[in-house]
């Protein structure tokens, strides 16, 4: 097919990068060499010819990503075979009618263009061949084949085996173009590759063809530009180039100095380059990747691709400039969520909340304008999180960003304002969670008999149930309260004594911590499972090979001891089985789904602890809280004015503990309601599945509540948006979500601005007091964790769902978190050392390492 013959709708006949050059070619003032694709037709009748090559690939897709040997020596066989074919004498013939039509004696590039490469949610680039200056019939047919065998190098079938792509869906088509040969060359993209703002574009320029920068065997000049104006410029010295052999491929050559340090790129060119690049970006609706080349004065586009690197932004209508902070990094689930999840989570809360790349974010632009609102939201980020902070207060910085609004006066109410503080008295927490648990038991006792369109009006009344109990100004003032109280100490007791952090101590083992309670719960189920070793075995059986569901529950029953351990695991479920990893999005599984995810766990308990641990480890954080505030109020009354400061401590010490611990019960009741209504949806889920409207019960999980009322009305469904959501969701999932990222598509982030932090020390926040030293345990998934007594759990984030693991470390790292996010009050309350908010964490500190965290002065040691 020749260029100027592909369609929109030839993706599967020509691969990304001949679709794109089909389409590039037919933009307004863009230059593209003349070229053809050989399609994927050609490369499928091969390979049907080539029964070997099947077999092959049967055996690729059985391997595991990370069993290097083994796709090293498959992938090399399948080249071998694809190299060595011989082509149909037809196929070989068209090639060589097409080549006659560009002009025969003139050189190619001949190209490999795969059918899942250049996509805008999957990019595939570099991970197949391209070779240059190809001359001659013979040599383009020899290529065409080693463009084919390149889909089974080892970097592209281990790309394909981790982003769950099917080897024999990945076809192959070839890219062949009239060469040119410029007098430089490079690398063009619309929106900045560091900081991904779209208003931004980077070019890169060397000499000569651009295979120089792509191979690094130079550096080349980089330009920035934003509206036509050339914003920063670094001229590189360029001491060699790549350019065309004589006889065909390429060669690199040295440049000769003088021009070594000349800009390839003339200022004018530059921004004439970004013009021709914003043009093929309108055209294509995204950010695009562009290689071009110049001869004399002529810019030619051999090549663009989708920047698939790049977090999207939150759709507007408007042409406001917006600042979005991360839900998620609030939330402790940085992960992407489903659209049922997204959905559900939008009803749940009052602060409209906007979608990018499976994540929720809250514009903050409007607070930010006026300065009561931006005094108040810096001054609660500052405590929780100082990144987001900072990065806001970057935007802040930028004059021309933001417009200002004025005040609406003294007495005009601010946004997140707190409501008054009230006075400590446990009798409102009791009362509290009464009523929240009373909601919950009549919302299964409601749910349990419904379906089809009742079942889901039922769920979207339900939620303004569930948003009346969350929100109660009641509950809000218990939670505030703690959190004051809290600071207050902190704050003054470091005034009056120099003690940082010293409300830590207090908040061990307060009253009413549903989620610390829970972690000291899996204790009591290991105390009924230790005695009984045939229990343990057959526990280690299903953790070591890595049993999922809830049969093994029903096998413990011919054990000595099983039926023992199989009530004592279900009794937990049915206090706390609703909760999981991310359990702010339904579709995650819980617990009570998968029990099997628990068992590492209790076998870590059964290992590390003694029977009667989880009791005596809650009197021990009492008796401490006490001793530190006896201690702390005999040295107040000591100083100026003491009884009066003791007096107002222990005012405050008395509100935290009636109300810290109330701080973890309203997700609680939260995700305790999330779990009734997925149970009801499954079930629904099946029946759908019955009647033929969907495939898979999970469906449901990729359409928003509102969507799926509809689909339970009518019966229909659009099979190709979930087809769509599915693809966008695995996606999704690779990228990492900025805390702060604006309109433009800045991802921003926030510094720590200290100098108290050692050097070669990573900066944090720190959020629970002490220092411990210990063997740093790297744990991505709760699943894979193997901690022993005195390790120290480094990880990205956590949410209660971890709190289990916080009974057997030492000590606590994460890359995300906050003052009072739930980890942060977990540690405090098991008198675990923790710092949170440690960029890039579970990367710097190799699992297995000498650590030693500084909870009380925020940082981390790496000893060895």
């Amino acid at each position: 097919m020749g260029f100027e013959d592909i369609e929109s709708t030839n993706l599967a006949d020509v691969g990304g990068k001949g679709l794109h050059l089909g389409e590039l070619s037919r933009v307004d003032g863009i230059r593209v060499p003349g070229g053809f694709c050989v399609t994927t037709d050609a490369f499928q009748r091969v390979v049907a010819e080539t029964p070997s090559i099947d077999a092959q690939l049967d055996l690729l897709s059985r391997v595991e990503p990370d069993d290097h040997a083994a796709i090293r020596s498959l992938s090399a066989d399948v080249r071998r075979v694809v190299e060595g074919v011989t082509l149909p004498d037809d196929l070989a013939a068209a090639i060589g009618e097409s080549l006659a039509r560009l002009g025969e004696q003139a050189s190619y590039a001949v190209r490999s263009s795969a059918t899942a490469e250049d996509l805008p949610t999957a990019s595939f680039a570099g991970q197949q061949d391209s070779y240059l200056n190809v001359v001659g019939l013979p040599a383009v047919l020899l290529h065409v084949r080693r463009c084919w065998a390149s889909l089974f190098t080892e970097r592209a079938v281990t790309y394909r085996l981790r982003n769950g792509f099917d080897h024999r869906k990945v076809r192959m088509a070839v890219v062949v173009q009239r060469m040119v040969f410029p007098d430089a060359a490079g690398i063009l993209f619309t929106a900045d590759p560091v900081t991904s703002n779209r208003r931004i574009a980077a070019v890169e320029a060397g000499w000569g063809l651009g295979e120089a920068l792509v191979s690094g065997l130079v550096a080349g000049d980089v330009y920035t530009v934003r509206d036509d104006r050339i914003v920063s410029a670094a001229i590189a010295t360029k001491p060699r180039l790549v350019q065309a052999s004589p006889g065909g491929g390429t060669q690199d050559a040295p440049i000769e100095p003088g021009r070594q340090t000349q800009p390839a790129l003339t200022d004018a060119q530059v921004v004439r380059l970004v013009r021709l690049g914003r043009r093929i970006e309108a055209h294509f609706g995204r950010p695009q990747d562009i290689e071009w080349c110049l001869t004399g004065d002529d810019f030619h586009i051999v090549q663009s691709r989708p920047i698939t690197t790049l977090f999207p932004i939150p759709a507007t209508d408007d042409q406001e400039n917006h600042v979005y902070v991360s839900v998620g990094h609030q939330q402790m689930m940085t992960d992407a969520m489903k659209p049922l999840g997204l959905s559900l989570w939008q009803l749940t809360t009052p602060r409209p909340m906007h979608e990018a790349g499976g994540r929720l974010f809250v514009d903050v632009a409007p607070i930010l304008a006026t300065r009561g609102g931006r005094e108040n939201l810096l001054g609660t980020l500052g405590k929780s999180d100082p990144l987001i902070r900072d990065a806001l207060q970057t935007v802040l910085d930028r004059d021309d960003f933001l417009r200002s609004l004025p005040d609406e006066g003294p007495g005009a109410a601010r946004a997140g304002d707190p409501p008054a503080p009230i006075e400590a008295d446990p009798a409102v927490v009791v009362e509290l969670i009464r009523r929240s648990q009373a909601s919950v038991a009549t919302l299964r006792r409601e749910i349990r008999s419904l379906s089809g369109p009742a079942l889901l009006d039922f769920i979207l009344d339900d939620l303004a149930e569930l948003k009346r109990i969350l929100f109660e100004p009641r509950s809000h003032q218990a939670i505030m309260a703690g959190m004051e109280a809290t600071w207050w100490l902190n704050d003054h007791i470091e005034t009056w004594l120099g003690e940082k952090n010293a409300a830590d101590a207090l908040t061990q083992s307060v009253p009413h911590n549903v989620t610390s309670e829970m972690g000291l719960s899996l204790l009591d189920v290991a105390d009924v499972i230790r005695p009984h070793a045939d229990v343990v075995a057959f526990l280690q059986r299903v953790a070591d090979e890595g049993r999922e569901g809830d049969g093994f529950l029903d096998e413990l029953a011919g054990l000595a001891g099983g039926p023992e351990a199989r009530d004592a695991i279900r009794g937990y479920l049915d206090e706390y089985g609703m909760r999981c990893a991310g359990e702010i999005d339904i579709t995650r599984t819980r617990w009570s789904e998968n029990p099997a995810t628990l068992v590492p766990t209790i076998l870590g308990n059964v290992k590390n602890f003694e029977p009667g641990d989880g009791k005596r480890r809650f009197e021990q954080g009492r008796r401490e809280s006490r001793r530190k505030e006896q201690e702390l109020l005999t040295r107040l009354r000591a100083l100026p004015d003491g009884e009066e400061k003791a007096a107002e401590t222990k005012r405050m010490i008395d509100r935290v503990r009636a109300f810290a611990g109330y701080r973890e019960y309203p997700k609680y009741g939260m995700v305790s309601r999330y779990f009734a209504y997925k149970q009801a949806l499954l079930r629904e889920a099946e029946r759908l599945v019955r009647s033929g409207t969907l495939r898979e019960k999970d469906d449901i999980f990729f359409l928003r509540l509102e969507e799926l009322r509809e689909v339970v009305r009518t019966g229909e469904v659009d099979a190709g948006l979930i087809r769509e959501r599915r693809e966008a969701f695995r996606t999704y999932e690779a990228l990492t979500p900025p805390r702060v990222l604006t309109s433009d598509g800045e991802a921003i982030t926030g510094r720590y601005r200290r100098d108290d932090v050692p050097p070669g020390a990573l900066a944090g926040l720190p959020v629970s007091a002490g220092a411990v030293e210990g063997r740093a345990r790297v744990v991505m998934d709760m699943e894979g964790a193997d901690l022993e007594a005195g390790d120290i759990l480094v990880t990205a984030y956590t949410d209660p769902s971890w709190t289990p693991l916080f009974v057997a470390a030492a000590g606590l790292v994460t890359e995300v978190g906050g003052l009072m996010t739930h980890g942060a009050v977990i540690a405090r309350e098991y008198g675990l050392p923790a710092v949170v908010g440690v960029e890039q964490a579970t990367r710097l500190i190799r699992d297995g390492q000498r650590i030693r965290v500084h909870g009380t002065d925020g940082y981390v040691e790496i000893l060895d």
